[in-house]
């Protein structure tokens, strides 16, 4: 089992959203998940247009695939995020406030990169979350 320490060290500055600036991880293993977008099994694209509906169905497709492992949100040691939009920033903050209660209770949030790219791979994505864990 991982032995995970989210935090902040006193150093560095506060962080500007919901994430830790440090995770250090002893473990055995890791679980990388390719980048998540809002697209459901069939590949169909979820909430086009819907920022908030894609954000669900993106950290959805994320927890799938870390139970796919047999493991959970607290296994997240990394994410990085990629945002077609600059104007999306603060829909990503407030869906991450509203979210990440439920998903991480201890408050212990993991490192986050954030991105903007010029698009995802169809016009219709606005958010993608690639995420690793520690078995």
């Amino acid at each position: 089992m991982a032995d995970i320490t989210i935090y902040n060290p006193e150093t560095l500055g506060r962080p500007l959203g919901q994430y830790t600036q440090v995770t250090r991880v002893r473990a055995s293993e890791f679980l990388f998940i390719a980048g998540q977008l809002a697209a459901d099994r069939a590949g169909n694209v979820v909430g086009e247009g819907d920022f908030d509906a894609q954000c669900e169905q993106v950290f959805g497709n994320i927890e799938l695939a870390l139970r796919s492992a047999g493991a959970g949100w607290g296994n997240v040691v990394l994410f990085t995020t990629y945002l077609v939009h600059s104007q999306d920033i603060p829909k990503l903050m407030q869906y991450r406030l509203r979210a990440f209660p439920k998903f991480f209770p201890n408050g212990a949030y993991p490192p986050n990169t954030m991105l903007m790219v010029d698009r995802l791979v169809q016009e219709a994505f606005l958010v993608e979350v690639q995420a690793i864990a520690a078995l």
